[in-house]
């Protein structure tokens, strides 16, 4: 009896003893909702942060090239109306403006026809620009632009059909493409009430289409062989896929653009010469 009593005491004692470190080994675990509680207040820290990272990227300067999805324009094709005659950017079918001028040695001459067709982009009616480009009396380049104007008076760029010649033959058509199609989006060329400082994208296609352009002063003296045209708009206009290279552009209300200056990168210099109308 004796054995028996001191082996159920010993029974006992191993008993409590593995108790106690269950219930020790239990304190220190911690409950399944406490885990996901824990799991989901570090997921929405790092999500804070990371979506305060990319808000601050989307925010940047105009003047940085943005994602795919950091510069998206709601474009209504109900905003839009059948004409375009922006006082700087005026369009009317049947109307060519002929520039001349220089770039290193070579002469330059540009056409620029408003044709009578029309394409519809993204659901907008947009109208057909065609420009020739001359290098010594030889075509260089033939690109079919296309341009919208809305209720506000601002001319929306599209996109473009780009030929670059050789010889009388196609080359190349780098540097065409369409708003709406693989990611590219539409621009401002020129904008309904134009203030210094005014800063913009004119086109976007990520790597291949990015031109931007800065207000710089809205009361210009210009002289081209055209003639002399007083309080012209002057734009800074360039591309973040080509740093080195900037030019100005003067636009004469009621006239258009009458004259454009490479002032980094380059040495060319187009104005105005001819306007024919059909």
């Amino acid at each position: 009896m004796k054995i028996i009593k001191k082996f159920s005491f010993f029974v006992m004692v191993v008993l409590i003893a593995a108790m106690l470190f269950a219930s020790g080994c239990s304190q220190n675990v911690p409950e399944k909702d406490t885990i996901e509680e824990t799991e989901s207040e570090v997921t929405e820290v790092v999500t804070e942060e990371v979506t305060e990272e990319a808000n601050e990227a989307v925010t940047e300067g105009l003047g940085e090239t943005e994602g795919e999805n950091g510069y998206n324009p709601v474009i209504n094709p109900d905003d839009f109306v059948e004409v375009i005659d922006n006082p700087y950017f005026p369009l009317t079918p049947g109307t060519t403006f002929v520039y001349e001028g220089e770039d290193e040695d070579e002469t330059i001459r540009d056409e620029v026809f408003v044709t009578n067709k029309t394409r519809t982009v993204m659901g907008v009616n947009t109208i057909v620009v065609r420009d020739r480009v001359f290098e010594d009396e030889e075509l260089v380049e033939e690109t079919f632009d296309w341009y919208a104007q809305d209720k506000d008076g601002n001319v929306w760029y599209f996109g473009e059909d780009s030929r670059d010649y050789e010889d009388g033959e196609v080359v190349s058509t780098a540097g065409s493409w369409e708003a709406g199609v693989d990611g590219a989006q539409p621009g401002i060329l020129m904008k309904g009430d134009p203030q210094v400082g005014d800063t913009y994208r004119q086109e976007y296609y990520a790597g291949e289409a990015e031109d931007m352009a800065e207000v710089l002063s809205l009361n210009e003296l210009v002289t081209v062989a055209y003639g002399s045209f007083e309080d012209c708009l002057k734009t800074k206009e360039w591309t973040p896929l080509e740093p080195g290279i900037e030019e100005n552009k003067y636009y004469a209300a009621g006239t258009g653009p009458v004259m454009e200056i490479a002032v980094k990168g380059g040495s060319e210099r187009l104005e105005l010469v001819e306007i024919i109308t059909e």
